[in-house]
């Protein structure tokens, strides 16, 4: 990522006339770390470091600043990521049960990602559809009322391609 190719004026609009040079790069830092994410699938090392020398920013503050937020990923993701909900109504119904069976089955465990990045597992806060607990997502999909002949399916719909 070079500083050169960031456009600060479309990425900041009016504010960027007005703000000094410096903030204009600290305001570019989210921006640019959605783009490396977008390019590569995660935050690839090189690339922050690249970021870094191009922003003028540390390394140390584009890791603090980056690990802050969940949405992004320091290592390669799997092309599937599922996510079981672990909200208190998933949980009374089932959701440990989900995620150790998706856990045995793929061999990962939750905040992992298969070796040959078909999925990423990983456990939430809350989806927000208490009314259909247990659920699970799959790159957003919402699947609910998961009890084991769904389980099944689900997990044979994951390792489709």
């Amino acid at each position: 990522m070079k500083l050169e190719d960031m456009n600060f004026d479309e990425k900041m609009g009016e504010l960027g006339a007005i703000i000094g040079e410096e903030e204009r790069k600290r305001g570019i830092l989210i921006p640019a770390l959605h783009e490396i994410q977008n390019k590569m699938g995660y935050l690839d090392p090189e690339e922050l470091k690249e970021l870094s020398k191009s922003l003028n920013i540390s390394l140390t503050e584009i890791y603090s600043v980056a690990s802050f937020y969940k949405m992004f990923h320091f290592k390669p993701r799997g092309k599937k990521i599922v996510k079981v909900c672990f909200g208190t109504a998933c949980y009374v119904r089932g959701a440990k049960v989900v995620l150790d069976s998706l856990s045995e089955e793929f061999d990962v465990k939750d905040g992992e990602t298969t070796e040959d990045l078909t999925m990423t597992l990983e456990t939430v806060g809350c989806v927000g559809c208490c009314g259909l607990a247990p659920v699970v997502t799959c790159n957003e999909e919402v699947v609910g009322e998961i009890d084991g002949k769904k389980l099944d399916a689900f997990i044979d719909s994951v390792k489709e391609e």
